[in-house]
């Protein structure tokens, strides 16, 4: 392993002026210029991304269906009613952070980025789908690995690292978890969003019974959406779980992320491409109703990862309290 330190600035007395020559500090105006510079490019480059991703969402409103879900209140209810066991799941992890509790506004804020950014995946993921199709057997597995789930980590975590990364309220590695979750709820909630709008579409094109045969197609979909949307906010607490190990870890950072990013994907992936498989061997082996199939794939899938975040945390809560860390601030707070 290479030395952390330049050689001169190594051997050099501490009395020595190494500026421009081994270090360097903002000394002169130019370097005031420079920072500010990179300070503006900054702001700008992350105003950028949120615009774009604003404008996305508004198009999904516009052209996606999701204008529905404004002229119908009951629809909405049950949107919100498919997001709670996922908001759940995320305030456990944020009640489970044995250290200082994470400011609201900043889960509201690492929440509504994921919500934003769950839009450049879902544009990604459109264009890059014709691209597997044609592959026979293996096709829609591959496109699940090597995009979707990969693509969709990625934004969450970004949607981490853009923001609540570089609050100094970020101070344990648990708070990647922690903040990872409520990325993965953002995405959550504009997905089901979306699964409930193309299920109303498709129940208002194809129903002639009335408003009451709609809401109960459009339920069964929510239904199921509340059962999967977990899912987002374990494959990214996971994430996030090794983005505060990289934070803390600045040398080995990129692998530590990329680590990350590798399992919460595989987790992803595999739910992905085993989300029609397993029910489809459960009813040709147990006879069971398709619908009862997929409930109990996605219950025992999500059930089991679910545990496994739970040891991880657990394994973290066990450590802390041996050490005797403490925080900073002390209790919890608001």
């Amino acid at each position: 392993m290479g030395k952390d330190r330049e050689p001169i600035s190594e051997a050099a007395d501490n009395d020595r002026e190494l500026y421009e020559i081994a270090n360097w500090y903002e000394r002169t105006l130019l370097d005031r210029v420079a920072v500010s510079v990179y300070n503006g490019l900054r702001f700008v480059s992350r105003a950028v991304v949120i615009l774009l991703s604003i404008l996305l969402l508004l198009t999904l409103v516009a052209l996606g269906g999701l204008g529905l879900l404004l002229d119908r209140p009951i629809v909405t209810v049950l949107v919100f009613f498919s997001v709670a066991p996922a908001f759940g799941l995320a305030a456990y992890v944020w009640y489970a952070d044995p250290t200082t509790s994470e400011p609201l506004w900043l889960l509201l804020a690492t929440f509504l980025l994921g919500l934003l950014f769950a839009n450049f995946a879902a544009v990604i993921n459109s264009l890059t789908q014709p691209l597997f199709v044609w592959i026979p057997i293996v096709g829609l597995s591959l496109y699940f690995y090597l995009v979707v789930a990969p693509i969709e980590e990625f934004v969450k975590l970004l949607a981490v690292r853009l923001y609540a990364f570089n609050s100094n309220s970020f101070d344990s590695v648990i708070d990647g978890a922690v903040y990872g979750a409520f990325a993965g709820l953002g995405f959550a909630t504009i997905e089901n969003a979306l699964y409930v709008s193309r299920g109303l579409q498709t129940a208002l094109q194809g129903s002639a019974g009335g408003e009451i045969p709609v809401l109960g197609i459009v339920a069964g979909t929510a239904a199921v959406r509340a059962l999967a949307g977990p899912g987002h906010v374990i494959y990214s607490a996971f994430a996030g779980y090794y983005l505060g190990l990289a934070k803390f870890n600045p040398e080995d950072a990129g692998p530590i992320i990329v680590k990350g990013l590798l399992i919460a994907a595989l987790i992803h992936g595999t739910y992905n491409s085993l989300s029609t498989v397993v029910p489809n061997a459960l009813v040709a082996g147990l006879s069971l109703p398709p619908a009862l199939a997929t409930l109990a794939f996605i219950i025992g899938y999500v059930a089991l990862f679910s545990y496994l975040l739970y040891r991880k945390i657990v394994r973290y809560q066990a450590v802390y309290e041996t050490v005797g860390a403490t925080t900073q601030t002390g209790d919890r707070q608001l």
